[in-house]
């Protein structure tokens, strides 16, 4: 499972990306200055939303493309993706650090730093994957 180097491994290792504390001293990794990931410990009213159910290893939240993806990472593995009230009508999740595999974090990270990337950065990167070419004058969705 994962560990904050894995996370620094392979926030670390995307385009332009820079580690910064966060406000409140905890690490978080920026894409032009955006924040696209971060150590996000559970508060006192994280847990008392939460209940039983409030993890007690490391959290980090991620950016997701919108709040569908939001919706459907926790429907589809509850045992690492959750929410709280904190959150509601942002595309950010959470996630239980010590749950998740290490190719699902390249992926979830890799999709964070897409979501928060200026286009052409963003558009760049994909390309140099391998990624389809976009059509002219729209945005195609993002795996």
């Amino acid at each position: 499972m994962a560990t904050w180097d894995d996370v620094h491994r392979i926030a670390s290792a995307l385009p332009e990306v820079t580690e910064r504390p966060s406000y409140d001293g905890r690490p978080a990794w920026r894409v032009k200055d955006k924040a696209f990931t971060w150590e996000r410990p559970l508060r006192k009213a994280d847990l008392t939303a939460l209940g039983p159910d409030a993890p007690e290893g490391p959290v980090l939240a991620a950016s997701v493309p919108d709040l569908g993806a939001k919706e459907a990472l926790p429907a589809d593995d509850p045992a690492v993706y959750f929410t709280t009230p904190h959150f509601d009508g942002y595309a950010a999740i959470l996630v239980r650090l010590d749950g998740i595999a290490i190719p699902e974090l390249e992926e979830l990270l890799t999709e964070a730093w897409l979501c928060r990337a200026p286009k052409r950065l963003a558009k760049q990167y994909e390309a140099g994957r391998g990624a389809p070419p976009e059509e002219e004058g729209g945005d195609a969705p993002r795996a």
